[in-house]
Order: structure tokens, then sequence, then C-alpha cells
């Protein structure tokens, strides 16, 4: 089980924090021995853990405004993480993506304020 928590950890390390560029921050120390991360980047904070059986989410999902989507689809492109345009919601541009457990992910930028 240590092996598999080691696993999750740096998995979410490189997706969220080098990919997504978010910062890892310390969980209480209460809640260290359940393994997992946390990262935050703002206001939002994402807490990755691990829970038997694993079923990563398909339909409900956060969604992450970022201001330069492009940009966001040039960096997938480099660390080779796969994602769909989705052109349904009026007045955003719109990816789909998947975390490295499956979980989906939206990211979006409004082009009208």
């Amino acid at each position: 089980m240590f092996s598999l928590l080691l696993h999750v950890e740096q998995t979410a390390k490189k997706f969220y924090a080098e990919i997504l560029g978010f910062t890892e921050v310390e969980k209480p120390a209460e809640l260290k021995k359940r393994g997992g991360c946390w990262f935050q980047n703002g206001k939002i904070q994402i807490h990755i853990g691990i829970e038997e059986p694993f079923l990563p989410a398909k339909k409900a999902h956060p969604a992450f405004e970022v201001g330069n989507l492009e940009s966001l689809k040039d960096r997938f492109a480099r660390y080779q993480v796969k994602w769909a345009e989705d052109g349904k919601l009026p007045g955003a541009a719109r990816i789909y993506a998947t975390d490295p457990f499956g979980n989906w992910l939206e990211f979006l930028e409004w082009k009208i304020k």
C-alpha cells in the first residue's frame, strides 16, 4: 500500500504542480497519515487521495477558469496530455482533459465578461 501511495503522490505532483502550475501545500498533521497530497493556486485547493476501490469522476467534475486557454493547450501538448475541445458553452472557449487518474477536468476561458 505504501508504494501505491507514493506512486499516486508522485503522479499527482507531476500533473497538478508541474503541468497545471499548482503549488503543493502541507496537509494538517492529523491528515498526513492518510497519504495523498494537496495543491493550491490562488483560492483554489485540490485534495488528492486514495480510496479502494477507486472510480474516477467521469461526470461530476471541477471547472477551472483560465486566463489563456491557448497557452494551456500548448502546455498540454508539450506534456502529451490529451484534451478535447467543446464549443457548447456560449461565450466561452472550453476544453476537457483527464488527470492521470481518469478524473474529468474542464478548463474554460470566458470570451465575454
